[in-house]
């Protein structure tokens, strides 16, 4: 059962937030999107969205735009804004009859997990593994558990972590 996750408050003002998006599976991964950038916008921060055909196809794209962010200096430095300060990851991947889902989900994990750590940039992953679409709908259209909602907070918050170590 998922619990609730309280509202968080913060503040970006004019940080910017890269979102990929997938195209696949887009009626969840649309409105996890509006979620994400909704709250962006209510905190001042904005939002530069990608969109790639499916979940595989997310940790190349978070790749470029780490090593473009790592090249450019931390968030602190950065006077023009035009630098990614961290990357927020939007997908949907539904099990199917085989072991494919469970490849892609994991495949892009540990991509994107190795991408944050080798580049020391924010990459917030909800590319969701979820067992069917009764799941995608409670995470991907409910606002009270609306994972991009969420991710995006969780982009905020790292924003300031990271800034405060700069």
């Amino acid at each position: 059962m998922l619990k609730a996750i309280p509202t968080k408050s913060f503040r970006a003002a004019g940080a910017l937030v890269a979102i990929v998006a997938s195209q696949y599976n887009a009626r969840y991964v649309d409105a996890m999107l509006r979620a994400a950038r909704s709250e962006l916008r209510r905190a001042g921060a904005r939002a530069r969205v990608i969109r790639v055909p499916g979940a595989y196809e997310v940790p190349i794209v978070a790749a470029r735009l780490a090593r473009q962010a790592a090249s450019t200096g931390p968030a602190a430095e950065r006077a023009d804004g035009l630098t990614v300060a961290a990357i927020v990851c939007l997908g949907v991947i539904l099990r199917g009859e085989t072991a494919h889902a469970a490849h892609i989900g994991e495949a892009v994990s540990t991509a994107l997990m190795r991408l944050q750590i080798q580049y020391e940039v924010p990459i917030i992953h909800e590319v969701l593994l979820l067992e069917n679409e009764e799941q995608a709908r409670v995470r991907c259209l409910g606002k009270e558990h609306n994972r991009g909602r969420e991710a995006a907070q969780t982009a905020l918050a790292m924003v300031r972590v990271m800034d405060k170590l700069s």
